[in-house]
């Protein structure tokens, strides 16, 4: 059984949102939720997570999961807000959290225990995900972060920063914890599932001005991706990976985002 799949795109960071529903029982998760961040400001506001919440209440939808691909440094994270607003729901990441923190000399509370004060589950590789009658998968990629998941419901792979639409490439991997060659590695994970297997980002760029998208498949990116394709070897990669990295500006809201994000 496949999921009905929902985008929402935050302009400011370009990072799409994704309601994922089962739609026999109802059930739904929402991944890698945006929270409003006004950076003049320094300020939030709740404006796309509540459009969230209320297509959730509109079309009579039972909020089971809110699940992050990762600790995002580009934006400001809803998952908190979200499990305030819907209780009941349950908040998901890789347990490969706890390395995220100690590259940045922090240690979050109960990781032994599988939860964090700000999440419910810290998932593992292969872990399953229950959303009503759909059975989905937690697929550890890790190499942008220590702690980024692909979640695999039915022919939908929601792959977060590890891969990028074919003509953008593949995520950096200069962030606390990052590593090119374990990306090079979560990357050709992703390429051993089925070729027709449906790959959602979590942001794209529009290169070129072209039209933004957000859904590819397997087959193309391997045969499309301008930095992964057949053509190009592991060393070629991680070489290239790490020398590109070197020469990259920190996200704008990189220190905002990761104190929040972590300890929210």
């Amino acid at each position: 059984m496949n999921p009905f799949v929902h985008p929402f795109f935050d302009p400011k960071s370009c990072t799409y949102t994704y309601v994922v529903v089962d739609p026999l029982s109802r059930q739904c998760a929402i991944i890698d939720p945006v929270l409003d961040y006004d950076a003049e400001q320094g300020c939030t506001a709740s404006n796309s997570a509540d459009a969230l919440l209320e297509f959730v209440h509109s079309n009579r939808l039972h909020l089971a999961w809110i699940l992050e691909t990762h600790i995002h440094a580009d934006h400001v994270s809803a998952a908190s807000y979200l499990r305030e607003k819907a209780p009941g729901a349950k908040a998901g990441i890789s347990q490969g959290i706890s390395q995220v923190c100690a590259h940045l000399g922090r240690k979050p509370a109960n990781v032994a225990a599988g939860h964090t004060e700000q999440f419910d589950a810290l998932l593992v590789d292969g872990q399953d995900l229950v959303l009503g009658n759909l059975r989905g998968k937690a697929m550890a990629t890790p190499g942008h972060t220590p702690a980024c998941m692909t979640y695999l419901f039915g022919d939908c792979a929601f792959v977060g920063d590890t891969l990028f639409m074919p003509d953008y490439g593949t995520a950096r991997c200069d962030f606390p914890g990052g590593n090119a060659d374990q990306l090079y590695q979560s990357i050709q994970r992703i390429f051993s599932l089925p070729q027709a297997t449906q790959l959602y980002m979590c942001h794209d760029y529009a290169p070129g001005g072209r039209a933004y998208r957000y859904c590819t498949t397997v087959g193309e990116e391997q045969r499309s991706n301008i930095h992964v394709n057949g053509a190009v070897t592991k060393s070629e990669f991680v070489q290239w990976r790490e020398e590109r990295d070197a020469t990259l500006a920190p996200p704008k809201l990189m220190a905002t985002a990761l104190q929040h994000n972590l300890a929210q």
